[in-house]
């Protein structure tokens, strides 16, 4: 009926929903680490942080993810605290270079589940909780990141002791100030930032 009202109408094959849905998704490399969805195989060689994007927060696609994900391989590994933990990608990283131990706090419930159910397939243990960074007590850590908006993390600064912090989540026109507190590298990339500070 319709090839008769539509004669010269095409027809083409669409690919299923959730095919459409995975191509938008892949995998990228940062430095030693390769970061993408369990559908893709990472490179020979690379570090692989398998992160499923079906569960959202993240999936280190984004440029303050990659950014932070270069300076953590600045540092020599310690304990980290992940402030916005998210998927869990910089956390999983970190345990996988070696830093120990972790422990990621996120105030959305999702996340912190997110973050528990990656851990497992990435095979690394992190400590994960819900937590408010800016009003309940902090575990200590000589490395925190902090991939959040630029007010949090002025914020979270002061309550803070750490050797470093890896800060991002705002744009390479934005300044941190914060007291006590000095940029010891920056990484920029598609607008974005990201710091590594040191205590002044």
């Amino acid at each position: 009926m319709l090839r008769e009202r539509f004669p010269r109408a095409t027809a083409t094959a669409v690919a299923p929903a959730e095919d459409a849905w995975r191509s938008f998704h892949h995998g990228v490399a940062v430095g030693r680490l390769w970061v993408g969805p369990p559908w893709e195989r990472p490179p020979r060689g690379a570090v692989a942080v398998v992160i499923d994007p079906g569960r959202a927060f993240g999936t280190g696609a984004h440029a303050t993810t990659r950014l932070c994900l270069e300076l953590l391989q600045e540092l020599e590994p310690a304990s980290l605290l992940d402030v916005g933990c998210g998927s869990g990608v910089l956390s999983i990283a970190a345990a996988l270079l070696g830093f120990t131990p972790v422990t990621g706090i996120d105030l959305d419930d999702a996340a912190v589940e997110a973050t528990i159910a990656n851990a497992h397939v990435n095979g690394v243990e992190l400590s994960v909780r819900r937590a408010d960074a800016l009003a309940d007590e902090l575990p200590r850590a000589e490395i925190v990141v902090a991939n959040v908006a630029l007010d949090v993390v002025e914020r979270l600064l002061p309550r803070l002791s750490a050797r470093w912090v890896v800060a991002s989540g705002y744009l390479d026109q934005d300044e941190l100030r914060v007291e006590g507190w000095s940029r010891a590298g920056r990484r920029t990339a598609d607008g974005w930032a990201a710091d590594l500070l040191e205590p002044a």
